[in-house]
């Protein structure tokens, strides 16, 4: 019990020593930002483009705290699944080379939980080499994690899972759900 009061009584100047705001030249668009929705759009939107178009990283990285990681789950056909815990900068030089052959994600579905100034999106996606692709070539679910500063929005965590067919997604985080 004392330990978790010595946490509990840490933690807010813990976090105030921690945070510590984007360069300027990383600062967010008051649009991109305003809102829980509009920072789940942003994030959809930079990284989607067609074959060769250079995605706008400057942005991407306007989105996220600080602090954040982006965490990827692998599911190989072989040995237990794994977790990769990556800065912004790393998901940019692990994913670039494949989002610059056309990628395209976008949300088809959604569930929130929100608490204070956290809020938790559920988002479905489904990913397309072009936009114009009538069939997705991968879907899964992004558990995306924000921050409401008073001032704007914070990306703090993506964790993801694609669908593969031993864990396909279930009905309840499917459109219409």
């Amino acid at each position: 019990m004392l330990a978790g009061l010595a946490i509990a009584t840490a933690a807010p100047a813990l976090a105030r020593a921690q945070a510590s705001p984007p360069p300027a030249a990383l600062t967010a668009a008051a649009t991109d930002v305003a809102t829980s929705d509009a920072i789940v759009a942003a994030l959809y939107d930079v990284i989607s483009d067609d074959a060769g178009v250079p995605r706008d990283w400057n942005r991407f990285r306007s989105l996220f705290h600080p602090s954040a990681k982006l965490i990827p789950i692998g599911t190989p056909a072989e040995g237990p699944s794994t977790a990769t815990s990556l800065s912004p900068d790393d998901y940019i030089a692990r994913a670039e080379p494949f989002l610059m052959r056309g990628f395209h994600e976008r949300e088809v579905a959604r569930r929130v939980e929100t608490f204070g100034h956290m809020t938790h999106v559920f988002s479905t996606y489904e990913s397309r080499h072009a936009a114009a692709d009538e069939t997705p070539f991968a879907r899964g679910i992004n558990s995306i994690q924000l921050f409401d500063d008073g001032t704007r929005w914070w990306i703090v965590s993506v964790y993801w899972q694609g669908e593969t067919p031993t864990i396909p997604l279930p009905p309840a985080y499917l459109p219409g759900a």
